[in-house]
């Protein structure tokens, strides 16, 4: 088979951590794995701790299945990304949705799946909470704000057109994982296919 004519490359992922000569790296090069799974309201904590769990300046993966949820939440888990100097691969499970985009969008090399989903969005506020009014009304100048911030940082972080990422997310679209790997923001990992 000529080069022209080889096969699209398909991305195998091995199991962590990976061994050297039958012995095990040294703590700062073995790769590490996380999950950021389920709602980001429910698990804040445990979140920022699998972060700081796995050693600075190291390598590993992040698979996602998350609806989203507190856009704090995911703000800070992208910050201590950052902070830590991780170099993050991300592989969408099964859905990776609304404020679940920005970690998603701070890794290095993210992957998705011809069945993954990926919800985008404009923020929602919900309180349950009763608030004067001069305090819902500081709540949605501070939640414009942030909405707008939040969809600079992750046009930004995916290096995507904040126009286009605008028509996805207003009123709302749900994106495949061939879509995304067309607008060139993802690469594809099919996880049932024969090659895997």
């Amino acid at each position: 088979m000529c080069e022209s004519e080889q096969k699209p490359k398909r991305h195998k992922m091995r199991s962590y951590p990976a061994t050297i000569g039958g012995n095990m790296q040294s703590e700062k090069d073995r790769k590490w794995e996380i999950l950021l799974v389920g709602d980001f309201n429910e698990q804040h904590a445990e979140l920022l701790k699998s972060i700081l769990d796995v050693p600075r300046n190291s390598s590993g993966v992040i698979y996602i299945d998350s609806n989203g949820g507190s856009v704090y939440t995911a703000i800070a888990i992208s910050s201590l990304i950052r902070l830590r100097k991780l170099r993050a691969t991300a592989i969408v499970l099964g859905e990776c949705s609304s404020a679940a985009l920005l970690p998603f969008a701070v890794c290095e090399h993210r992957f998705v799946t011809p069945h993954s989903t990926h919800l985008f969005h404009p923020m929602k506020w919900e309180s349950e909470e009763n608030v004067r009014l001069e305090e819902a009304a500081e709540w949605t100048r501070h939640f414009r704000e942030v909405e707008q911030d939040f969809e600079k940082l992750l046009a930004r972080l995916l290096v995507f057109d904040l126009e286009k990422l605008a028509a996805w997310s207003s009123p709302g679209r749900f994106v495949s994982g061939q879509e995304l790997v067309d607008a060139g923001l993802a690469q594809m990992l099919d996880p049932f296919s024969n090659d895997s």
